[in-house]
């Protein structure tokens, strides 16, 4: 995609967020945004074929990249890597304008875009993860992402209700929500080290050790199952 491109998906996406808050993520933004953004409306339906639920998409995954470049550039050094994580979800709801999620919630919440507001929010599991350097390759990569979906969903859901200063009551509920997983994982170690119950679950454990991480295509495509070095 040209430089002009980029900045007309820009331009659009920007000039979208000024309408979005009152009409949402609907073919009246889309147009609104075509309008203020001097974009043709066929242009514009070039680069995003569904209009506005595309535009949402774009919105979210631009909120992604910006959580991921803060994690890059952050002194993370001094802090444990439940904090890493917990330091990562509370970035990519600081910089989100907290409307443009409300609709995009409501949006992705109706039947027909459900899956895909579910494939967004794994990709923002998967980011953290992948940007504070996990290199799971086993079925704690499913685990590890299918829980901090969880995680993120709840917390943002309780952030786009919480009113009080400085949305304390969200990171406090953030913190407890991360506690929760930790359990989980303490959970899990002592299952292993027990020789009782390391015998009892040892049908299901030799199982899931035979699951591996989607192994990443050429150009980005989606990954597929390793199958004994196999695609």
């Amino acid at each position: 995609m040209s430089d002009t491109q980029d900045a007309m998906r820009d331009r659009l996406l920007e000039a979208a967020l000024m309408h979005v808050a009152f009409d949402g993520w609907t073919e009246a933004s889309f147009q609104a945004a075509c309008r203020d953004a001097d974009v043709a409306p066929t242009l514009a339906r070039a680069m995003f074929p569904r209009g506005a639920v595309d535009l949402a998409v774009a919105y979210h995954r631009a909120g992604d990249a910006a959580m991921a470049a803060r994690l890059r550039v952050a002194d993370l050094g001094a802090l444990r890597f439940r904090e890493r994580v917990t330091a990562a979800v509370r970035w990519r709801l600081e910089l989100a304008d907290r409307e443009a999620v409300r609709r995009g919630t409501t949006l992705f919440a109706l039947p027909q875009h459900a899956a895909e507001g579910a494939k967004l929010v794994w990709g923002t599991a998967d980011l953290i993860w992948r940007t504070l350097g996990d290199t799971s390759d086993d079925i704690n990569w499913y685990s590890k992402r299918a829980t901090l979906s969880g995680v993120y969903a709840a917390t943002v859901l309780f952030w786009l209700g919480d009113e009080t200063p400085g949305a304390e009551a969200t990171w406090a509920f953030l913190d407890r929500r991360i506690e929760d997983v930790m359990r989980i994982e303490t959970a899990k170690a002592k299952v292993k080290e027990s020789p009782v119950l390391s015998r009892l679950f040892a049908g299901p454990m030799w199982l899931a050790g035979k699951v591996r991480a989607p192994r990443p295509l050429p150009e980005g495509m989606p990954g597929v199952v390793d199958r004994g070095g196999k695609a």
